[in-house]
């Protein structure tokens, strides 16, 4: 047995017919009360679909979340993998301009 996308299911069926019979006004017709019933249905599917929605909405804002923040690590990793390297030649070079700086200073005070 085979449902239609656009055909709702039983159950919704069943809840709007029951829905319809409790909103039924007097001297309304069979058909009336289908007809009503048949809105509700129409109703709860729009809900539905509406509510399917929004869960894929949020399912994809809460995705995007976690790999926002499973990126960010990785981003700062590598800035600080790079600001390492930046400072590692400048620490090299501060001890050979003191080694020098001495050096000639020595070198100065030997000769005066």
């Amino acid at each position: 047995m085979k449902t239609n996308k656009n055909t709702p299911s039983v159950e919704t069926q069943q809840e709007a017919m029951k829905i319809a019979k409790a909103t039924q006004k007097p001297g309304q017709t069979k058909e009336q009360t289908k007809l009503v019933a048949q809105g509700i249905e129409k109703g709860i599917a729009l809900y539905k679909k509406q509510q399917k929605e929004k869960k894929r909405q949020a399912d994809k804002a809460q995705k995007k979340q976690k790999r926002a923040k499973s990126v960010e690590p990785a981003s700062n990793q590598a800035i600080t993998d790079t600001s390492e390297t930046k400072s590692a030649p400048r620490t090299a070079i501060l001890p050979w301009a003191l080694l020098a700086i001495s050096w000639v200073g020595f070198i100065a005070y030997v000769a005066l």
